[in-house]
């Protein structure tokens, strides 16, 4: 593909132009529309039950029998998936689950990116949200080969890392997990140990009251982006985003407690952005479809209410974890009656020696 030169191109379109359009999707879907439902699964060599189910998982909407809807592409990559279940590789639910992280995450993935787009032509050229996204129909064809790239690249980074996560267990987060009141990692009833943390906005509700949709945006993306770099840079996760709250995991208490302290410093020193109410707590969770569930989870949620502004609050056990290390200082509460926990020993986590964590 020749080099893209914003220049090059002609004026952007008063209308979209069905024609280009028409290219693209051809371009996107890698054929023109030739094929009904029951030909892809015919030629898949499956029922169309099976491929319904598939296909549903991937969150294509509901397609009549006399729709011709469909490509090569899209019966060569159901055949993918039916292979791997032919094979015993997957399970036909183990596939599902798998398409369905597939579907969910692309279409949330696609939505954010065509957004930002949206938005920086909004900012950068001055012009209308009408006229941006008519724009971008008009310039997309040149961005998709180099964000296909970039969705492949970042997907081998990421199964990469969670390899290295299966294959090389931190003997501290070990340590920690049989040491608990859980049990060993082979008796525990959850399979997982992890440090889960949450990061509240102060007084996000009000601030949204007064902002309009693009400063309540910027402010939402600013918190977004921080929190992603911070808990990036920690050698966390960040499990999801939920207005003004993310959720987010790491592999030791330790680490987990530098990624919150880092948090709530972070916000208590920006000037754009209120401060934060932090917690954090270690324990043991279970992981399905992305996300994160558990009485650890529960807990941590509960706590964050109890945090003050630019404080990060753990409870008893987890600080027992920590408490031999000279990088933190812990601060016992009195108790607190917490829904659905019944009396709990909250404790402030504070920085002791050491820098914490550096961002660049």
């Amino acid at each position: 593909m020749p080099a893209f030169n914003r220049a090059d191109l002609p004026p952007p379109p008063d209308k979209l132009d069905r024609d280009a359009i028409r290219r693209l999707e051809v371009e996107l879907l890698g054929a023109e529309r030739t094929l009904r439902r029951r030909d892809v699964a015919t030629g898949a060599g499956v029922s169309l039950l099976s491929a319904r189910k598939l296909w549903r998982a991937m969150g294509f909407p509901n397609i009549g029998d006399d729709d011709v809807a469909f490509t090569e592409k899209d019966m060569e990559a159901l055949t993918t998936i039916i292979e791997l279940v032919r094979k015993e590789q997957l399970t036909e639910s183990a596939a599902i689950s798998i398409t369905r992280a597939i579907g969910q995450m692309t279409d949330r993935m696609v939505v954010w990116q065509i957004e930002a787009l949206v938005e920086e032509m909004v900012v950068q050229r001055e012009i209308s949200d009408s006229a941006a996204r008519r724009n971008l129909v008009a310039e997309l064809p040149h961005l998709l080969e180099p964000l296909e790239k970039t969705l492949v690249y970042a997907w081998r980074r990421q199964m990469n890392a969670a390899v290295q996560r299966l294959a090389v267990r931190s003997e501290s987060g070990l340590a920690s997990s049989a040491g608990g009141p859980e049990g060993t990692e082979d008796d525990a009833p959850l399979p997982l140990a992890r440090a889960v943390g949450f990061a509240d906005l102060v007084s996000y509700t009000s601030l949204s009251r007064q902002m309009n949709e693009r400063t309540l945006a910027q402010l939402v993306q600013r918190f977004e982006n921080k929190c992603a770099e911070i808990i990036s840079v920690g050698g966390g996760r960040l499990v999801k985003t939920i207005g003004d709250e993310v959720l987010y995991i790491a592999e030791t208490p330790e680490a987990g407690a530098e990624i919150s302290l880092a948090l709530a410093k972070a916000f208590t020193e920006d000037d754009l952005l209120p401060s934060a109410r932090v917690s954090m707590v270690w324990g043991r969770i279970l992981s399905r479809l992305g996300d994160i569930y558990g009485p650890t989870v529960n807990l941590a949620s509960r706590l964050t209410s109890l945090a003050e502004p630019g404080t990060v609050l753990i409870d008893a056990s987890t600080a027992a974890t920590l408490r031999d290390n000279e990088r933190f200082v812990l601060m016992p509460h009195k108790a607190r009656t917490v829904r659905g926990f019944g009396e709990v020993h909250p404790v402030t986590l504070a920085r002791g020696t050491g820098t914490g964590l550096v961002l660049d």
